[in-house]
C-alpha cells in the first residue's frame, strides 16, 4: 500500500452509535495478551501555522528491551500485504527471535485512510498489554471490517474485536471520542514518514537499515546477519 494521508485531513467529532468519528465519509477498500509487550514513549513534533505543537504517542513494542537487534515495522491495518505478514512470517519471527530475546520488535502504524486510523485507535484503547492481541484480531478479520458497507458497520466490527480482548463500551467510547489523540497519531505518523520516508507498507528497519516486505526465509536470513554483526 502506497497511499498517504494528507496533512489537511481534519479530526472532528460526529456522533455515531455512541462513538465519535471523523466527519468525512470513510474510504473502504492467538493469544490475546502476548508476552513481553511493553510501552515506550515517542515524541513527534507537528508543525502548525502558528508554532510547533508537541504530541506524545506510545510506541508499541514486543521483545526484550536490550535485544541486540531492533526491528521497526511500518504497517497499515487496511493493507492486505501487512495482513499477510502478520498472519504468516511475524508469527515465526515472534517464536524464533522475539520470544527468545534476540529481537525487539517495534510496530508503528501508517495512516493512509480513515479506517486505518480508527482501527489504530481501537487497538491502542487496550493499552500495551492488549495492543498486539487486538491488532491480531483486526488483521485476521480485515476482509470483514475493512469492506463493511458503512462507517457504522466498521465501528461495530472493530468494537467487537476489542470486546473479545476484554474492553467494555465505556472504555471504547472514551477512546473513540478522543479527537486530540487522533490528531496526535496523525502528527506522529507524519513525523515518522518525514524521517524514514515510508513509501509503502509494510516497510521494515532492521537495526536502522530499511528493508521491504519479505517472506519468512528472507527475513530470517536478514535477522541472522544483523545478529552476527551485533556480536
Amino acid at each position: 500500500m502506497t497511499r498517504k494521508l494528507f496533512a489537511s485531513v481534519l479530526i472532528a467529532g460526529a456522533a455515531l452509535g455512541g462513538a465519535f468519528w471523523l466527519t468525512s465519509t470513510p474510504e473502504t477498500s492467538s493469544s490475546l495478551l502476548p508476552a513481553a509487550a511493553y510501552a515506550q514513549d515517542a515524541t513527534a513534533d507537528a508543525a502548525t501555522d502558528e508554532a510547533p505543537a508537541e504530541a506524545t504517542v506510545t510506541e508499541m513494542v514486543m521483545g526484550a528491551e536490550d535485544a541486540p537487534v531492533t526491528v521497526v515495522e511500518y504497517a497499515s491495518f487496511t493493507c492486505p500485504h501487512c495482513k499477510n505478514f502478520h498472519d504468516g512470517p511475524l508469527k515465526e519471527i515472534k517464536k524464533n527471535y522475539i520470544d527468545t530475546g534476540k529481537v525487539k520488535f517495534v510496530f508503528r502504524e501508517a495512516y493512509f485512510d480513515r479506517p486505518g486510523l480508527w482501527a489504530s485507535m481501537v487497538a491502542r484503547c487496550g493499552g500495551p498489554l492488549r495492543y498486539f492481541g487486538i491488532s491480531d484480531l483486526i488483521f485476521e478479520n480485515q476482509s470483514e471490517w475493512a469492506r463493511a458497507e458503512s462507517a457504522a458497520d466498521m465501528v461495530g466490527h472493530l468494537r467487537r474485536y476489542a470486546k473479545i480482548a476484554g474492553l467494555d463500551d465505556a472504555q471504547l467510547d472514551a477512546c473513540l471520542s478522543d479527537a486530540d489523540k487522533a490528531q496526535a497519531l496523525v502528527d506522529w505518523y507524519q513525523a515518522n514518514d518525514a524521517k524514514d520516508n515510508i513509501t509503502g507498507t509494510p516497510s521494515f528497519f532492521i537495526n536502522g537499515e530499511k528493508k521491504q516486505n519479505m517472506n519468512y526465509a528472507d527475513f530470517s536470513a536478514a535477522l541472522d546477519e544483523a545478529l552476527a554483526e551485533a556480536e
